[in-house]
């Protein structure tokens, strides 16, 4: 079966630095519903579309077509005396951007007084090379196309 609009795609992945210094590698297969519902990368959707079970390919990617760039303006330092007791490197906690919306922001590092947080994703900001091997592919349920992600093993349980 080839991979289209409202197909599951099953695939192993490695993501590396642009130098090749290894990211992360799946360990479980990732699944996704491939067809413009945002689950995966475009670039890796479009490199994907048309492809069977067995494809492998490697992509490298600047920050635009990956991430994105890093924003400075998601860079926050804050008073520890504004965060609950327990605030914790590596924790996310939800704030708002300049404008008012709601974002995730991660907890980089707590310096004496001060709580510094970063709004980008980890991977802001870098060209990174992305190696994929499709494993499946099969058509999406109604259910799974109704909302818009997998469901079952490897995907969204409710």
């Amino acid at each position: 079966m080839k991979i289209a609009k409202d197909t599951v795609v099953t695939l192993k992945y490695k993501v590396s630095e642009a130098s090749g210094k290894l990211i992360e590698e799946s360990k479980e297969p990732m699944v996704y519903l491939h067809g413009g519902y945002e689950n995966t990368l475009p670039k890796i959707e479009q490199a994907l579309d048309g492809q069977e079970a067995g494809f492998e390919c490697t992509l490298n990617l600047q920050p635009e077509d990956a991430f994105g760039q890093r924003d400075e303006s998601l860079v926050r330092v804050i008073p520890k005396s504004e965060f609950p007791p327990g605030v914790k490197v590596g924790g996310q906690l939800e704030g708002r951007t300049d404008d008012g919306t709601p974002h995730v922001f991660h907890v980089m590092k707590i310096k004496g007084p001060e709580v510094h947080l970063d709004g980008n994703h980890p991977l802001a900001g870098k060209a990174l090379k992305f190696h994929l091997k499709v494993t499946g592919v099969r058509m999406a349920s109604g259910e799974e196309i109704a909302h818009r992600h997998v469901h079952g093993e490897h995907g969204h349980h409710h």
